[in-house]
């Protein structure tokens, strides 16, 4: 490592630059070789701040995590409006980066802006009448809602520019398409649905609203 690249390359360099490659290419993209190319430093250089690949992914999650801006607590809210704020904000920040948020299912304790976000998320829903063990579950739920809610979002293609998405996209539905009317009638009918979404938004937000009402319904 040359000398300086110590105080040049931080931790928050490195794991900013990990997320943009996975953003870009895909996590499969993302190796300690290729971030270092990307950086101009050697592999060695990296592992003063990583010692592995998965210690790499915990500060990705770390990243990812610290993008949530979490409302302040202003007492203006009932319990299931605030729990929605935060919710939408935690789901947010991981729609944005969707290659790198199934990283955070098993992170997300391991890090102050995770456990931050879990002490609202558990102090409203006790707020709301649940027991400690039903929050903790309705927690855990609602994360992996979220990250498959962001990961499984139809159309969505990582690593590749709008034109090959297009092309994948509509090789799924010609797919879906070949399929027999006859066994298959309500498949063919929504194919275009099922292989592309027109509106990520309008996506994430009926996703939102199928989750809180699964939680209003337990309340």
């Amino acid at each position: 490592m040359v000398k300086g690249t110590k105080e040049r390359l931080s931790r928050e360099t490195v794991t900013r630059a990990a997320v943009s490659l996975a953003d870009s290419e895909g996590i499969e993209a993302l190796t300690i070789r290729r971030l270092a190319t990307d950086l101009g430093v050697t592999p060695m250089a990296l592992y003063w701040h990583f010692k592995d690949k998965d210690a790499l992914f915990d500060g990705i999650a770390e990243a990812v995590l610290a993008e949530v801006e979490l409302p302040e607590e202003t007492g203006a809210e009932t319990w299931d409006g605030e729990l929605r704020v935060v919710l939408d904000a935690l789901c947010a920040a991981l729609a944005a980066h969707p290659a790198v948020a199934e990283l955070v299912k098993g992170r997300f304790l391991q890090n102050d802006a995770g456990c931050e976000i879990t002490e609202r998320v558990l102090a409203l829903l006790r707020a709301g009448g649940f027991s400690t063990e039903q929050a903790s579950q309705l927690a855990v739920y609602a994360l992996l809602f979220m990250v498959g809610l962001v990961t499984g979002m139809p159309g969505l293609v990582i690593g590749s520019d709008e034109e090959e998405r297009e092309q994948a996209v509509r090789r799924k539905w010609a797919s879906l398409q070949a399929l027999s009317p006859k066994r298959f009638p309500c498949i063919i009918e929504s194919s275009a649905s099922l292989t592309d979404c027109a509106a990520s938004d309008q996506w994430l937000d009926d996703g939102m609203d199928t989750l809180m009402a699964g939680i209003r319904g337990r309340a």
